[in-house]
């Protein structure tokens, strides 16, 4: 595939995502697939689209300047620039007069030559006299919101929740690609069996620096690995797989994980449980109880049993306190996982944490009711906001005595994390660690 057409095909991804509002990570993927993108261009056509996607609000503001005269572009004229003002910025080993090459070709063939000389005319005035500085920004909030481009709204809101440097902080990193993890199935082998399973196969990874069941990629894909396919492993964030951990799965226990798409935290409870006990695994949709099926399958896992259900109405199927353990690992606005779904910051809207908050509280009420005297419940989310994590565990413990928070949460988590831990809560913030911002709350319910 020529360098054309890989950025035809960002092209494409880009003017999807906003048009229709595509998920960024599945549209890529189907594209990969489309277009037969492979080798070194697959890793440039994944770095041009997520960079995109996470820079979009700094690059139209150095964009501005030279689009004075052109306010009324068409969309994909106006992604044809962004996409290529970020490889000028932002990827060094990407030649300039090729930039401006392809950004050509591309406008000629999809608008005529009036496009074609209004890129090169755009893009050649910005080599020419340099980018605008942020620094005219005055208000420093709004300097930062554009900087690391994250909305106004958001910036503000995470200040009023941690602080300026740790919003600074957490909106820089956010603006970085993540590193591919994976949890290794101790059922079925060790991490350093794994490592050197995986080298045979020729890709190169190390232990996990948070979880003792993770694994990191430091050359090759993991997902494309022989180990993967033969349920060695599962990709999951090395946050993520503290959740199971936070459980205390025991040999025999019987454990309603009541959100369980797309399964990577179904399958470490399963796995946790050693051919024991079993995980009853709900979720809303059909079509995710099928990934679900999938991973259980491939994992050769015959512990788990799913079921398309509203967990909202999990009463209606289950008997009271009937289950050992209960994962409500909720719904979210998912402001955790922004460097893996650069989209979701400008998709969301204020309002939204509040819809959340309301949802996450009905399904801990529903589900609480199945739980065992004594027995444990863990409340987890993929977001950072104070509103869908502390607030709502705060409203549900406010509205049921029967319930504490448990501190013996350290117990169960590694070292690493524990000075994150207060009151039986842990929340990661992305730059801690390079994780996946994450929230997990442990609680009883009283005997």
């Amino acid at each position: 595939m020529t360098k054309t057409n890989v950025r035809n095909v960002a092209l494409e991804i880009l003017l999807q995502i906003e048009k229709n509002q595509a998920y960024s990570n599945i549209l890529l993927n189907q594209m990969i697939k489309k277009h037969e993108v492979k080798g070194k261009d697959v890793g440039l056509l994944t770095e041009i689209v997520y960079g995109t996607i996470q820079r979009r609000d700094t690059l139209d503001f150095y964009l501005a300047p030279f689009l004075k005269k052109n306010k009324k572009l068409d969309q994909w004229v106006r992604i044809l620039l962004r996409l290529s003002l970020y490889q000028m910025v932002f990827l060094d080993r990407v030649p300039e007069r090729a930039i401006f090459f392809e950004a050509v070709e591309i406008a000629k063939k999809r608008g005529h030559k009036g496009t074609a000389s209004l890129v090169n005319g755009v893009l050649r005035s910005i080599q020419r006299e340099g980018l605008p500085s942020l620094e005219q920004i005055k208000d420093e909030v709004e300097r930062l919101a554009i900087e690391t481009s994250h909305p106004v709204w958001l910036v503000r809101r995470w200040i009023k929740q941690m602080g300026m440097e740790e919003t600074r902080k957490m909106c820089e990193v956010n603006c970085t690609p993540p590193e591919q993890t994976a949890r290794v199935n101790q059922a079925l082998t060790t991490r350093d069996e794994l490592i050197q399973m995986l080298k045979e196969d020729g890709i190169e990874a190390k232990e996990g620096s948070v979880s003792v069941d993770a694994i990191k990629a430091v050359r090759g894909n993991l997902a494309h690995a022989k180990a993967f396919k033969e349920g060695y492993i599962t990709i999951q964030d090395e946050s993520s797989m503290l959740v199971a951990r936070a459980l205390g799965v025991e040999k025999g226990d019987q454990i309603l994980d009541s959100c369980a798409a797309p399964g990577g935290k179904t399958t470490h409870i399963a796995e946790l449980l050693e051919h024991t006990g079993k995980v009853f695994s709900l979720d809303l949709h059909e079509h995710k109880i099928k990934l679900i099926n999938e991973a259980v399958n491939r994992l050769g896992l015959e512990n788990v049993e799913t079921k398309a259900l509203d967990s909202r109405k999990a009463s209606e199927n289950f008997k009271a306190e009937s289950f050992d353990k209960i994962l409500v690992d909720a719904p979210c606005s998912g402001f955790g996982v922004i460097r893996r779904k650069p989209d979701i910051k400008y998709s969301k809207s204020e309002s939204d944490n509040g819809n959340l908050a309301r949802i996450q509280l009905a399904i801990l009420n529903e589900v609480s009711t199945l739980l065992k005297k004594d027995g444990i419940l863990v409340y987890s989310t993929c977001t950072i906001e104070y509103e869908e994590n502390e607030g709502v565990i705060k409203a549900f413990l406010e509205q049921h005595e029967d319930f504490m928070l448990d501190d013996s949460i350290e117990n169960y988590l590694p070292e690493i994390v524990k000075p994150y831990i207060k009151n039986g809560q842990l929340q990661l913030y992305p730059h801690y660690f390079g994780t996946d911002g994450f929230y997990i709350a442990r609680l009883r319910k009283r005997v």
